[in-house]
This record gives C-alpha cells, sequence and structure tokens, in this order.
C-alpha cells in the first residue's frame, strides 16, 4: 500500500486527509507501530485517542485495524485533547500511545502523536517507522479493543492538584472549538473560578476562527470578551490543547516566553533554586534575565516540543516551555505539555499572589521585537544556508548555535533557524529600541537576500 513519505516529519506524523493523509496510511502505520514495539521488547496494550476533527472517526479505525490485527490490544479513550493521552499513559495500563490530531494546522489536516512507553517518538523513531513500513515486516494476531473514559478522572487528578483557589478570578476561556472544549468548563469550574466560556462548543470544523493562541488574529475574540466581562485574565488553547495563550486584563497578550517566567518564578520561589529552566531559541532575552534573577539556570535548546521534553527530563527541570506556548511540567505533574493543567497552575500563581498578570510582570525588561517571520526557502537549502549563516556572523558577532543562528548584538538579537517541518526559514528579531530593531533586521535580512532568499 502506497504511503506518502512527506507526512512523516520531525515531530509527528501529518498531513491533508484524502491527499496525502489516507486510511491506508493510517492502517500501514498501526502495522509499523506494532512491529516497532515487539522490536523494543513492549508487549502491553496502547493508548488510541482523537481529537474532534471529522476525519478522526475514519482514521481512529483504520489505526486501530492495523494495530489489533498485528495483535496489539487498543485501550480507546475516545475524543480527548492530546495531553489527556499523554496523562493515560500514566493511568490505563499501557505500554504506549497514539493521539490522532491534526494539532493546530487547519481543519483539513490530521495526523499522529505517537508515544512509546511513555517517551514521545521523535526524529529518526518517526523514520523507522516509514522504515519498517517500506520493509513490508508484518505482524498477525487479533487483537482486543476495550473502551476507558478518563475525561472526568483526569479532571479529577488535576483538581487534587492544584486544589480550589485561594481567592475567586474571573476567567475567559476560549478552546476555539477545539478538543479541549470537552474539558475546560468541567475543569475550570471545580476551581472556583467565575469562567466565562467562548467557542467552548466542540466542533473539529472551527466555525469561529482558527485554534492557534499564537496568531495575533485568533484572539481578538477573547480580549474583546475580557474587555467586556471585565475579566482578570483569558486562557486560550490550540486545537488539541497542548498549547496556550493568555491574554491579561487590560487585553495584553502575555507570549510564551512571558508565561515561562510566571511559572519559573513560581517554581523556583517554591521548591528551590538552583535549578534548570529549559526554553527554546525563540524566546526574548528577557526570560534568561528574569529565571537568573529569580535564582534558576537558564538553559536555552532546540525548538520543538519532542526536543524540549527530553532535554528537559536530561536536566531534571522542574519546568520547561516554548515560545509557541507548549508548557511542560515536571515537578507537580507528569513532565509533557498540557495547556489545560498549565491554566489551572496559572490561575492558582494569579490567586495566590493576589495582583493581575500585568502587575506580575511589571518588573521584566521590554524588549522590542517581531513574531516568527517564516522565509519560503528551498528543502534543499535551507540547512545549508543556515550553517552558511552561522560562518558568516560568527566572524563579526557572538553566536548561538544550538538551533540554527542566534546572533547575539549586545543590545538585541536576531534569529535564523530551518524549519524542521516545512521548506522555510524561521527568523525573529528583538532589541531594546525600534530604531535598532529594524538595524538588526536589516543586516541579518540584507544577508539572506544575499544569499537569493528574499524575506
Amino acid at each position: 500500500m502506497a504511503v506518502a513519505p512527506g507526512i512523516f516529519r520531525q515531530y509527528d506524523i501529518r498531513g491533508i486527509v484524502d491527499q496525502d493523509l489516507t486510511t491506508e496510511a493510517a492502517e500501514a502505520i498501526g502495522r509499523a507501530y506494532a512491529v516497532h514495539l515487539r522490536n523494543t521488547g513492549r508487549k502491553g496494550a496502547v493508548a488510541v485517542g482523537r481529537d474532534n476533527r471529522p476525519s478522526g472517526p475514519m482514521l481512529r479505525d483504520a489505526l486501530v485495524r492495523g494495530l489489533t490485527e498485528s495483535g496489539v490490544d487498543v485501550v480507546d479513550v475516545g475524543v480527548v485533547p492530546t495531553p489527556l493521552l499523554y496523562w493515560s499513559l500514566h493511568h490505563v495500563g499501557v505500554d504506549g500511545g497514539i493521539q490522532i490530531t491534526g494539532s493546530h494546522n487547519p481543519p483539513e489536516y490530521n495526523g499522529f502523536k505517537i508515544s512509546v512507553g511513555r517517551e514521545s517518538l521523535h526524529g529518526d523513531g518517526i523514520q523507522e517507522l516509514l522504515r519498517l513500513h517500506h520493509a513490508g515486516t508484518r505482524l498477525h494476531g487479533a487483537g482486543t479493543v476495550r473502551h476507558e473514559e478518563v475525561i472526568d478522572r483526569y479532571v479529577d487528578d488535576v483538581v487534587a492538584r492544584i486544589g480550589p483557589l485561594s481567592r475567586r478570578l474571573k476567567v475567559v476561556f476560549d478552546a476555539g472549538n477545539g478538543a479541549g472544549s470537552l474539558v475546560a468548563e468541567k475543569l475550570y469550574s471545580r476551581l472556583g473560578v467565575d469562567g466565562t466560556y467562548i467557542f467552548c462548543e466542540s466542533d473539529g470544523t472551527f466555525p469561529n476562527h482558527h485554534p492557534d493562541p499564537t496568531v495575533v488574529e485568533n484572539l481578538h475574540d477573547i480580549i474583546a470578551e475580557v474587555a467586556r466581562q471585565k475579566a482578570d485574565l483569558g486562557i486560550a488553547f490550540d486545537g488539541d490543547a497542548d498549547r496556550i495563550g493568555v491574554v491579561d486584563g487590560h487585553g495584553g497578550i502575555v507570549w510564551g516566553d512571558h508565561i515561562l517566567i510566571l511559572y519559573a518564578r513560581d517554581v523556583l520561589a517554591r521548591t528551590g533554586k538552583g535549578q534548570s529552566i529549559i526554553f527554546d531559541v525563540k524566546c526574548s532575552q528577557a526570560l534568561p534575565h528574569a529565571i537568573t534573577e529569580a535564582g534558576g539556570v537558564p538553559v536555552m535548546w532546540k525548538t520543538g516540543h519532542s526536543l524540549i521534553k527530553d532535554k528537559m527530563k536530561e536536566a531534571k527541570a522542574p519546568i520547561a516551555g516554548e515560545m509557541s506556548g507548549h508548557m511542560f511540567f515536571g515537578e507537580g505533574f507528569y513532565g509533557h505539555d498540557d495547556a489545560l493543567y498549565g491554566g489551572a497552575r496559572l490561575l492558582r500563581i494569579v490567586a495566590d499572589a493576589g495582583r493581575p498578570v500585568d502587575a506580575l510582570l511589571a518588573d521584566v525588561p521590554k524588549f522590542v521585537s517581531t513574531p516568527e517571520i517564516r522565509v519560503d526557502c528551498p528543502e534543499e537549502r535551507k540547512f545549508a544556508l543556515v550553517a552558511d549563516a552561522a560562518a558568516h556572523f560568527r566572524s563579526r558577532y557572538d553566536v548561538i548555535d544550538v538551533d540554527g543562528v542566534r546572533v547575539l548584538f549586545g543590545d538585541g538579537w536576531g534569529l535564523i533557524r530551518a524549519s524542521n517541518t516545512q521548506p522555510v526559514l524561521v527568523t525573529r528579531y528583538e532589541a531594546l529600541t525600534a530604531p535598532r530593531l529594524q538595524a538588526i533586521r536589516d543586516e541579518m535580512e540584507g544577508w539572506l537576500r544575499s544569499q537569493g532568499v528574499t524575506p
């Protein structure tokens, strides 16, 4: 059976349904995953969940067919946000799990986030599934399917960990009609929140706005509702609720690196200084400054939720995060990215502080920055171009090359990195002033133009 190799990406398997992601591909992935489990000595059941996209049921049926006909037992946890599939790995007696989700992509996309044991499969592991498929190795058996409801159990667990808030907060929640819709009100009403829930009706066609809280236009509705309600803050989720977006009481967007400052300060104050805090290369220089000031050790690492998660475990860090809103909780939780739990934890921080989000961040140095800028670049050129950029700028400035090229100008920085999932370069720039930001951007984009790439 033909399977499009392009759907096998760095962090997951993802494509356009009925174009490059077919039911035949889903069944083949189930069979290859079964072989991979056998090759790694795992013989237990596998948890399978899915988000609420219309293509979910047919992909689920095909995936489960591939698994069970290979002799693998399946625990079907139903329609759930991705973090609840990760939670299931600790609670339903399985040796791995697969979440069917298109994440923050448009509704015509879908895909698979895969775990072996309790660890994410990524990079070479994802490519190994493609190799196993091409090798034609097949297992035969008759696996069983059992269904387990996990949403209420998950909510009970989070409520027990966070506890009732120390004071009532007025909060607006926006699930973008994604899978987080199935959990948000159940969870936050239990914490003693005066909640307003917009677009929290489950509809995987996303009829109101695209569920990606890193894009400003997707936050217009929650910003307006925070103002109408005179709320303390707003919390938004992406399509599968593993990424968080935050709006303060004045309608200001709190980006991922500043959300991580709040988590880092809290965990370092509660559990001790000297611990590492992991963040990705796209984050503001305000973040490592704030971590250091709070007594932590800032560790910059490669972008990608699987890579950040691995680094957090390696460094035994209590917390980690990305500019994209993936937040990982090793202290007090299970180590995976979970925006629903992250929202609850943020509410506890704000309630206990007795001050609003903007006041908690008022002492953070203000920088002028761009959002992520995506620059088209041929797949076969992008990594070589980044290597050339490292050589060019290293002769003039300090350079961090842990993931792409982050050029340090003293009063600002610029980043050029190759996307692991698309034929693009990702750039971002930050400085103390707008004119200096423009100068840094002009210099780095000028070099890109000299290489035939047009920002």
